[in-house]
């Protein structure tokens, strides 16, 4: 972990992204603004919260990405204390729980932000579907049926192939957005490439020329390369 020091002066208000907030019942306590960066979480700010739950961000932004909001209660678990959401320029806004610091936060602000929320919902069907039929799926194995766990597991791969088209019909209906190529490359990277370049031709060029469409571009490179 290390700190990015900014300098908001140098950059115009329009490139900017302000995440500002609170976090209800927090009296102490260290927020950072979070993001990957070459596969290394780093530290983009932070702010030292004492007697009042407000925070605010101020940091330059190029295209919409991923970040993180993290909360330092210095109690020793690291478990719901981090806060996913897709930054945008102009202002996001995110508050939430002390207590149940990552599921009750309410964000707004984003558009991208929306759209993942979206996705998260139908998906989290897609695992509750799953996790059920994987407890069915041992249970046929403990009493060594296995007709039935065959039947089962057949129920498994036509899941996960459900949610794979899914999620690229949801990123190709979204391709003016950089969750698009952020869903290619988190959720479905290893799908057929066919799949995947109905995602990547559809992109607008502001999104082709993103953090994350620039990614996608280079990764469908380097996949077709490998096949041939």
């Amino acid at each position: 972990m290390f700190n990015c020091e900014q300098n908001p002066k140098t950059v115009l208000n329009s490139d900017m992204m302000i995440v500002k907030g609170q976090v209800e019942g927090l009296r102490k306590g260290k927020l950072f603004l979070q993001k990957f960066q070459d596969s290394i979480m780093i530290n983009v700010d932070s702010t030292l919260v004492e007697g009042t739950p407000e925070f605010e961000f101020k940091t330059p932004l190029e295209t919409a990405e991923v970040f993180y909001l993290y909360l330092d209660k210095e109690d020793g678990d690291s478990l719901n204390d981090r806060i996913l959401f897709f930054g945008e320029k102009g202002t996001i806004e995110i508050n939430t729980l002390l207590k149940t610091f990552e599921s009750s936060a309410k964000i707004t602000g984003s558009k991208n932000q929306e759209l993942l929320q979206e996705y998260i919902s139908f998906s989290r069907k897609f695992n509750d579907q799953n996790l059920e039929l994987m407890k069915e799926f041992y249970e046929a194995q403990m009493v060594r049926n296995t007709k039935r766990a065959d039947s089962i597991e057949e129920k498994m791969n036509k899941l996960l192939k459900r949610r794979y088209l899914y999620t690229i019909n949801f990123a190709a209906t979204n391709t003016d957005q950089n969750i698009a190529p952020y869903l290619a490359l988190t959720e479905v990277y290893d799908a057929n490439l066919a799949l995947l370049d109905s995602i990547a031709v559809k992109m607008t060029p502001e999104v082709s020329e993103s953090k994350y469409g620039k990614q996608f571009t280079e990764y469908l490179e380097k996949r077709r390369n490998s096949v041939n």
